[in-house]
């Protein structure tokens, strides 16, 4: 019986032991979850993660690829939103800013920028302390950080969001078997500083690095941003941003072997231009020439190439009459002559142009005019010489 009591006893004291670990377990996650929410960054769970997480397809099921690089400018088109606010508010925080603190406090990765040659794994990660004394961004370390977990602050003043004016992307075009599309997905993202030296000048583009965006995506779907004017309510994430290609930019390089932008290819402004808007065609267009449109369509667009053909046709007919007519007045503004008339009290009559004549209207003029009778008409009378009786003198 004693034993019996005894071993109810000690299960007692481990249910009791048990139970205080788990509270202290939770009480240090609760102050982790606060300091995560004092810092601007909540906690994200493996399980959060692989929700945001757009899944890359398999290559068994792709056909198509093409890689894109686009510079999206933040001062054009609906780009301001990711630069907007420049410093965090009751509205958040913009990109930039989210980027750096995830860095900061070591749960995302960056890589380095190599021009067209990124390689996204460990051997190419940055250490983010030789990053910011790369470009003078003052830190400090923060409490707890060691040698294998390095953990950064910084104020806000600190953070150059006002130098990040643009921001390079590898953007993705993928024909996918399964759903028979073109989809587009933005895989990476690299800020860009646009600083200018001690001399002023035209400021210098400054790529940083390199960070995935499906390691920044659940951080990205809690801050909401303005994408109108008009409508002051923040219905899109920065996410969703992204996810729905809200965002613009020109295409400055394609992925290549000899690894070139398309700058370097065609130097010429004209034939960059070309380029550029050819490739944009292309990738728009690769799902419309992907079927064999109905008979409707197919009448409508024939109709509407021939009415463009017939307007195309009207406006140069028209043109070529309007340049032979200007052709004949600029040699009759040239052969002609102003004269100038006085009447007989003086007055100058308005000067008229002659124009000169050509050599056959001078040849009929030379020619002698006969001018033709008119024949009398019947009721005149005919004089034959002969007296009226009713007209003699009485």
């Amino acid at each position: 019986m004693k034993t019996l009591r005894l071993i109810i006893a000690l299960l007692l004291v481990g249910f009791a032991l048990g139970l205080n670990a788990q509270v202290t377990k939770r009480d240090a996650n609760s102050r982790g979850r606060d300091k995560d929410k004092k810092e601007g960054n909540a906690a994200i769970t493996d399980r959060q993660q692989s929700f945001y997480e757009v899944r890359e397809p398999s290559d068994a099921d792709l056909q198509w690829m093409k890689v894109i690089y686009r510079s999206i400018d933040l001062t054009q088109g609906k780009n301001p939103a990711l630069y907007y606010p420049e410093l965090p508010n009751a509205d958040g925080e913009n990109l930039f800013f989210i980027i750096m603190r995830l860095l900061a406090n070591n749960r995302i990765s960056a890589y380095e920028y190599l021009d067209g040659r990124e390689m996204f794994t460990d051997e190419f990660k940055i250490n983010v302390g030789e990053m910011l004394d790369r470009f003078h961004i003052y830190y400090t370390e923060a409490k707890g950080s060691t040698a294998k977990n390095p953990l950064y602050e910084f104020e806000n003043a600190d953070i150059p969001s006002n130098e990040v004016l643009s921001y390079y992307i590898i953007e993705k075009w993928e024909f996918d078997t399964r759903s028979n599309q073109m989809k587009a997905r933005v895989e990476a993202l690299c800020p860009v500083l646009h600083r200018m030296d001690e001399w002023g000048g035209e400021a210098v583009k400054y790529p940083m690095f390199w960070v995935l965006l499906n390691d920044i995506r659940p951080y990205m779907a809690q801050q909401y941003v303005f994408t109108d004017d008009d409508n002051n309510l923040a219905r899109y994430s920065i996410d969703d941003f992204f996810k729905l290609n809200m965002y613009s930019g020109e295409i400055y390089k394609t992925k290549n072997l000899r690894n070139l932008s398309l700058r370097q290819m065609f130097p010429e402004d004209e034939a960059y231009k070309h380029a550029q808007d050819s490739i944009e065609q292309r990738l728009r267009s690769f799902n419309q020439d992907l079927w064999v449109p109905p008979l409707e369509v197919l009448q409508a667009r024939a109709e509407a190439e021939e009415k463009a053909r017939e307007e195309a046709e009207g406006e140069l007919a028209e043109g070529e009459e309007g340049a032979e007519q200007v052709e004949g007045d600029a040699a009759g503004d040239g052969d002609g002559e102003k004269v100038t008339r006085t009447t007989k009290r003086g007055s100058k009559s308005s000067s008229k142009s002659s124009d000169k004549k050509s050599s056959k209207a001078k040849a009929k003029e030379k020619k002698t005019k006969i001018k033709e009778r008119k024949p009398k008409s019947s009721t005149q009378t005919v004089n034959t010489g002969v007296r009226s009786v009713r007209n003699r003198k009485k």
